[in-house]
């Protein structure tokens, strides 16, 4: 999710997966495949920078998982959570 501000300044999260396009008008404006928009206060660049590190993130914890060195943010969760390798991922 990213964290964009109405015009209000109410903050909420989206779902970057969802977006259909962003345009600047002079407000940004996010149209989702729903068509469903909203005006934000942030840029058009600053969505698409948050998009690109929103997927970033999925990225790197994917790799972390994959190599064994994720840990959750909470320690009482590392201990249960269990981490299957993806298929040809053995120990190199």
């Amino acid at each position: 999710m990213i964290r964009v501000t109405r015009l209000n300044g109410e903050q909420f999260a989206l779902n970057p997966d969802l977006i259909e396009r962003v345009e600047g008008h002079p407000d940004t404006v996010v149209f989702l495949v729903d068509s469903t928009k909203y005006i934000v206060t942030e840029s058009v660049d600053e969505v698409l920078q948050a998009i690109r590190e929103y997927r970033a993130s999925i990225l790197a914890t994917s790799y972390e998982m994959d190599r064994g060195e994720y840990r959750p943010g909470r320690p009482e969760l590392a201990e249960i959570s269990s981490v299957v390798p993806f298929p040809g991922t053995e120990e190199r």
